[in-house]
């Protein structure tokens, strides 16, 4: 399992080497530092904590985790993480950096969705509505949410409005199309979950 944490950029194009123009999302991936090793002995699995994106002022950082950093005698870094780096011979402090991917493979992203507020139906659930014309007063209500004698109840996940985003979505199976290693760049086809500037973590496609 290859893993590193980044921070979404932004869209744009790129042309293929057929001259197809494709989309892509661009990544800035690392450098992460590893701030802790996790092992059998001490908490009964192996893992790895890193973090991405220095903090500029110590002040800003509780003290708690600031003691936490310290510690491994590393800057203090805003976003945590662990993962599995199976292969990867790392201890604390090393640098783990976009050179553990490689162009044309496949990964998996995970951030956290656009929040959308609150939401109808419609939006929300992709219900079709009532009529739009003629007089309708039921243009975007949810309709009949229940029965009238049996079960007298409405059914468990029944789609209502609601809270809509704001969750951990993870889009699986996408392809690097090339990788910037000086800029720690990463660009990667299609898009993946988050507003531009918003934290993801990356990691190799089952």
């Amino acid at each position: 399992m290859k893993g590193i944490l980044g921070k979404k950029i932004g869209m744009t194009q790129v042309f293929t080497e057929d001259g197809r123009l494709m989309p892509v999302t661009v990544i800035e991936a690392g450098p992460c530092k590893v701030v802790q090793l996790k092992t059998v002995d001490n908490d009964g699995y192996v893992s790895f904590q890193i973090g991405f994106d220095k903090v500029k002022k110590e002040k800003n950082v509780p003290k708690g985790r600031l003691g936490h950093f310290k510690k491994a005698l590393v800057q203090p870094q805003r976003y945590l993480k662990e993962v599995k780096l199976d292969g990867v011979e790392v201890k604390v402090g090393d640098n783990i950096t976009v050179d553990i991917f490689n162009k044309g493979e496949r990964i998996s992203v995970t951030g956290r969705s656009k929040g959308k507020g609150f939401q109808g139906v419609m939006k929300r659930h992709n219900y079709k509505g009532g009529p739009g014309s003629h007089g309708s007063m039921f243009n975007r209500a949810p309709g009949s949410i229940g029965s009238s004698s049996y079960p007298s109840r409405v059914w468990k996940n029944k789609g209502m409005p609601g809270h809509m985003g704001s969750e951990r979505v993870t889009t699986k199976n996408i392809e690097i199309v090339d990788i910037k290693k000086e800029q720690n760049l990463l660009l990667v086809k299609g898009s993946v979950p988050g507003a531009n500037g918003g934290y993801i973590v990356i990691r190799k496609a089952d």
